[in-house]
């Protein structure tokens, strides 16, 4: 994952809101499987990040931030 967890989350909350009207507590409710869903997404297509994905994300940020 390139993209840092804040970008990608500003990002992908702005979508949601936009395309389904969620506001941020929907949008921070939802898992990433619900949200692609939501979308039109198929269900297998959905790719959760791991764990280790969203604690490397965490330390980038603390990096960089």
């Amino acid at each position: 994952m390139s993209e840092p967890f804040a970008s990608a989350a500003s990002r992908m909350a702005g979508l949601a809101a936009r395309a389904l009207g969620w506001r941020p507590a929907e949008f921070w409710a939802a898992t990433p499987a619900e949200l692609a869903l939501s979308l039109g997404q198929a269900e297998d297509a959905v790719t959760a990040p791991s764990r280790a994905d969203i604690a490397a994300m965490i330390e980038k940020e603390k990096r960089n931030g």
